[in-house]
């Protein structure tokens, strides 16, 4: 339902920013995801600067004819980014230093097949130049750590133990860079890749999570060759490698699946 567009400001003691929200055709499920983007824009473009006061629940749900149950979502989304905060008996404000925020991603920001893809192909390039570093620098307990990580995506199981094992994997190629803030990184990205990779193992036997641990595990196999080898160029082309075919599985994927399905739904409705 297309929603005239319009300012919406709150009453306050002193005068405030107005802020606007422009108009939003959009599903019900998708309005609180819709809100926080909106805002978010308007926060890091300076539309609404620090001390800029939120529109109230009342405004927003006239407004858009949504629920103040979807306007609370959206606010404590924006709350927990370090976006808004309250103000007993006043409101909400966007606090000091917001548009400075840190880079995040948040587990309900990679619901979709498609945000999925776009993390894969940011992690291309830092995979790549990871491997590359680790192939120049590693020492003979880095590649001890790795084969440890090797060993345990090969005699996975189940779900957690092939996850483990993968993060593990990759977290060992970081540590192997001697560069502490690739580690950081890797760890922050594995974290929020963990759904994505539980999709393809749940629900399965114990053979099954066994094949796609050793299928992974041959990607990762010929990573680790080029490192220990002490070839840059070969671990780069390796690493690149395995994230284009996590691509195409994720894709393919997507392909098979109607346009409307999102891991979420599938998470939320397992067959």
């Amino acid at each position: 339902m297309s929603m005239p567009s319009g300012r919406i400001s709150g009453p306050s003691q002193r005068q405030r920013p107005m802020i606007t929200v422009p108009a939003m055709a959009t599903k019900a499920a998708s309005l609180a995801d819709d809100l926080v983007q909106r805002f978010e824009e308007q926060i890091e473009s300076g539309e609404m600067p620090p001390g800029a006061r939120f529109p109230t629940e009342k405004a927003i749900t006239e407004a858009f004819g949504v629920s103040r149950t979807v306007v609370r979502e959206a606010y404590s989304r924006l709350a927990a980014r370090g976006l808004l905060e309250s103000r007993r008996g006043s409101g909400a404000y966007v606090p000091e230093g917001a548009q400075y925020r840190a880079f995040q991603i948040a587990a309900d920001e990679v619901g979709e097949i498609e945000d999925v893809l776009k993390l894969l192909e940011m992690r291309m390039g830092f995979e790549a130049e990871m491997a590359d570093l680790a192939a120049r620098r590693r020492t003979d307990a880095d590649l001890a750590a790795i084969r440890r990580a090797l060993d345990a995506m090969e005699d996975s199981a189940d779900v957690d133990a092939s996850v483990s094992a993968d993060a593990g994997f990759h977290a060992a190629i970081a540590a192997a860079t001697g560069n502490v803030y690739f580690l950081r990184f890797t760890q922050f990205l594995g974290v929020r890749m963990v759904p994505s990779r539980r999709l393809y193992l749940q629900g399965s036997d114990k053979p099954s999570h066994q094949h796609y641990a050793r299928t992974i595990n041959r990607d990762h196999r010929a990573i680790y060759a080029a490192i220990e080898a002490g070839d840059p160029t070969a671990a780069r082309r390796a690493a690149r490698r395995h994230m284009e075919k996590s691509i195409a599985r994720y894709r393919a994927m997507q392909d098979a699946m109607p346009s409307a399905l999102s891991l979420r739904a599938k998470r939320s409705n397992p067959e």
